[in-house]
């Protein structure tokens, strides 16, 4: 019998698992809220599917020995993936950016971008080729 699940996916069942939610707190909640709300409707379904997560995670940006930035992204999900959330239909290349350095700051393999739009919630899967 012919295996169903892609062998080249990073984390599938996380991240099926992430997806599902983004798409329950969508359905529960619907299109036009502002970005922090959906964020914390997102937080109380990881704790209610007991997920270890972490929200608004700090981490610096350092350049020879030196800290010269600061980044603080959304969610870090059982320390394997960055979930940021965005409101709008469209994923800008500066979103796709921003979560591409937050995975190379934390030497992460994948990011999930979450855009809540009017039109549902879209996701895009961010790789990170050099971790």
């Amino acid at each position: 019998m012919k295996s169903l699940k892609r062998q080249d996916l990073i984390y599938p069942e996380l991240s099926y698992q992430i997806v599902g939610i983004l798409f329950e707190v969508y359905n529960e909640l619907g299109p036009g809220h502002h970005e922090k709300y959906y964020q914390r409707a997102i937080s109380k379904a990881f704790k209610d599917s007991n997920l270890y997560f972490q929200e608004q995670v700090y981490t610096p940006l350092i350049f020879r020995d030196k800290k010269v930035g600061n980044y603080y992204f959304d969610f870090l999900i059982e320390n394997k993936i960055i979930l940021e959330i965005k409101k709008g239909d469209r994923f800008s290349k500066k979103h796709i950016n921003q979560v591409l350095a937050y995975l190379r700051t934390k030497s992460l393999k994948l990011g999930i971008i979450a855009n809540f739009g009017l039109k549902g919630v879209k996701f895009k899967r961010i790789i990170n080729f050099n971790s």
